[in-house]
């Protein structure tokens, strides 16, 4: 006899579970909505006992609802999940785990702190975290003694936000701009805009950044590279400003507490979840004007610290597995001179970055990546150098994320230094030998000529040994770590006395030069000589070969006082002064005018290194260089284009005027002066199609100069 069939939704609801709290299931990880609930799973692979705690406000001490995962029910391997009913997007929740806490072998659980999820895609916003609260351990106790603190840091914490999985992306898509074509501006979320000079409705917002897109794409850049946004504690450190007693404050944000969340603080929309639409309209819009977005990443730490930080996500779910340890095991290594090492090569630590990366891809839209201290991410458990690191292979060879741009800071806190031979082709660097390179030319130092003329060709000597052409080279000569452009020739020292820190933080390797007088200036000649160093270093990045990345603010003489680690400064020392953009409007429009013209001539910026039938060196009197001249500090070279142009530039970095000899033109054309940095604006650069003629067989470049001649018909 033949059964007859069953309805499939009866069958389905017969068969199915009911209870509110049900089994769940263990991928995918974190917090998802599914049917009429939300899945939460979660990684532990050392604990005894994990429970879920959902609040109905952040600043709650106690749950609304507390749900305590049955080890083997809601237990898949290393996963704890559980599926919830009745809640979806805007539910807060954090978790406590339990298990032993054995600091002498590399185990911290702790049930009575509230733990923020890994994979939390958004994370409440909190004036001030309690890390005091946080701590892991009774620190009453000496440190070899110490016992799990008992006092429970609930209320302190932010929570984690269960996000709505849905946004109308339109029709978006990447303009995947290629690196010939790539002009990178760093910048800072909340600094770009928050001065009240900028002029935005909402200031030092996702929000405000879309306000300022328009000055953006008329200055000419393809990509911005925004500062951290992952969450961090921006609340008061233990320092203060020694000259105002102010409490400093953690402004940069490389330290991370959660990679998958964009920074609350930054939305204007709000903080339980709003944070991350807003970021999403913010990347919808900077695509629609063609410019990408690149993230700095900060996956070499977390803000837990040593073993004395406080407990905060990673070290209370397991320890051992998140974070490299000393031998001892109680102790971490410290390859990010921030207190601990994040053990990324790992195999679970390794998808948890590699799920991070394909989620801000995925769901977020970005276009690309910034590696802080990326050498780290090199490295073992024990701290070796890997000779082949599988994390960096799987990020450069990972399907979803072949088309986004992958940059290293190929170094670390701890003597390591790969630049010219970072991993495989696939990534890019920035170039600290450009930098510095470049900033001793300009100065005059000695010995700088060949230096500077390999750093104009792309840096063959640094990248073509490793197979890299100079499209990995990421060509800087300031940053968000340092002199602003503008300080860069206004301080022969580095002024930090307001970090707390009797000045000793930050480079003392500056390279730099006041000519004249240290700080602001109101001397004509001290300022005349800033300003043409200052077109000097933009026409110089810009004509280089490679990838030219601009410091925000760099275009209108940004000034941080002297300050060349300013990332507890957030204040007017660090923000845009929109009010200098109206004073160096010269400033901006060269900065401008050089991105455009570096656009219109595709020979400064292809994806190889410049062949002998491209490039001609010559010194002043037309001669080959001497390159082992010490005192040797002109330069020029003539660079052919295709159908016949060609591009004379002119170096002078000494202190007193140099004649140059001016190559014949081709047949038929004639030089135009396109850019002279001695020149007052608008006499500093001209559209090519109205530079002024020059027939002269010599052109007499002044001190600390820049010339550039384009051959027209």
């Amino acid at each position: 006899m033949d059964t007859p069939e069953r309805p499939l939704h009866d069958y389905a609801v017969e068969v199915s579970e009911r209870d509110e709290v049900r089994r769940g299931v263990p991928l995918p990880m974190g917090a998802h909505e599914y049917g009429a609930g939300v899945n939460f799973a979660f990684f532990s692979r050392h604990a005894t006992r994990v429970r879920l705690e959902l609040f109905d406000r952040a600043s709650d001490a106690a749950p609304a609802r507390t749900i305590d995962l049955d080890p083997v029910r809601h237990h898949t391997g290393d996963i704890w999940h559980a599926w919830v009913a009745g809640i979806g997007p805007g539910q807060l929740y954090a978790y406590r785990v339990d298990g032993p806490y054995q600091p002498d072998a590399g185990h911290r659980f702790n049930f009575h702190k509230l733990l923020l999820d890994p994979f939390a895609t958004a994370i409440t916003q909190l004036a001030k975290w309690d890390f005091g609260r946080a701590l892991g351990y009774d620190p009453s106790a000496p440190e070899k003694d110490r016992v799990p603190s008992s006092a429970d840091n609930a209320g302190a914490m932010p929570k984690c936000v269960v996000t709505h999985g849905y946004f109308h992306w339109h029709d978006d898509l990447p303009p995947r701009h290629s690196w010939p074509d790539t002009v990178i501006y760093e910048m800072h979320v909340r600094g770009f805009t928050i001065d009240p000079a900028s002029g935005v409705a909402h200031p030092g917002t996702y929000r405000g950044l879309m306000e300022k897109i328009p000055y953006l794409k008329d200055l000419g850049v393809t990509a911005v590279e925004l500062m951290p946004v992952h969450e961090f504690n921006d609340g008061p450190l233990p320092l203060s400003n020694p000259q105002t007693g102010a409490a400093l404050e953690n402004y940069w944000g490389y330290d991370s507490v959660g990679f998958f969340a964009p920074k609350a603080a930054y939305s204007s929309a709000g903080g339980q979840g709003q944070q991350t639409l807003e970021f999403k309209e913010m990347v919808r819009a900077f695509h629609q004007a063609g410019i990408e977005v690149i993230l700095d990443v900060v996956f070499n730490h977390t803000a837990e610290g040593n073993e004395l930080g406080p407990t905060l996500s990673f070290r209370g779910i397991d320890n051992a597995i998140f974070y490299m340890l000393s031998p001892d095991l109680r102790h971490y290594r410290n390859y990010a001179g921030t207190g601990n090492t994040i053990n990324a090569n790992h195999p679970v630590v390794r998808d948890h970055i590699l799920g991070a990366l394909r989620h801000w891809v995925v769901e977020m839209h970005v276009d690309g990546f910034r590696f802080d201290l990326a050498s780290i991410l090199g490295r073992d458990g024990t701290g070796r150098l890997l000779a082949s690191a599988p994390l960096l292979k799987r990020i450069a060879e990972d399907p979803i994320l072949r088309d986004v741009k992958i940059i290293a800071e190929a170094w670390d806190a701890a003597g390591t230094y790969e630049v010219g031979s970072f991993s495989e082709r696939r990534w890019a660097e920035w170039n600290g030998r450009y930098r510095d390179d470049v900033r001793r030319f300009w100065r005059g130092d000695d010995g700088m000529r060949g230096l500077f003329a390999s750093r104009l060709g792309g840096s063959a000597d640094i990248y073509a040994a490793s197979g890299k052409g100079p499209e990995a080279s990421i060509n800087f000569v300031t940053c968000h770590d340092g002199f602003t452009l503008n300080d860069l020739v206004s301080y022969r020292s580095k002024h930090n006395e307001a970090n707390g820190e009797d000045n000793r933080d930050g480079t003392d390797a500056n390279y730099s030069d006041h000519y004249g007088i240290e700080g602001a200036s109101s001397d004509a000649a001290i300022e005349a000589v800033r300003n043409r160093q200052i077109r000097n270093f933009l026409l110089t990045l810009l004509v280089s070969r490679g990838v030219p990345m601009l410091l925000g603010g760099d275009e209108f003489r940004r000034t941080q006082g002297g300050n060349n680690n300013a990332w507890c400064q957030n204040n007017e020392t660090s923000w845009m002064d929109w009010r200098l953009f109206e004073r160096y409007r010269d400033i901006h429009r060269f900065t401008r005018e050089m991105i455009a013209f570096r656009r219109a001539h595709p020979v400064l910026s292809r994806e190889r290194f410049y062949t002998e039938t491209e490039i001609q060196w010559f010194s002043p009197d037309g001669g080959t260089p001497d390159w082992f001249d010490p005192a040797a500090r002109q330069l020029a070279c003539l660079l052919h284009e295709d159908a016949g142009s060609k591009l004379f530039l002119m170096f002078n970095a000494d202190k007193r005027a140099v004649e140059f000899r001016v190559p014949a033109a081709p047949d038929g054309m004639h030089w135009h002066r396109v850019v002279d940095t001695h020149c007052a604006a608008p006499g500093d650069i001209f559209p090519p199609d109205q530079a002024p003629r020059l027939d002269a067989e010599h052109y007499q470049v002044a001190s600390y100069t820049s010339v550039m001649l384009a051959t027209r018909r």
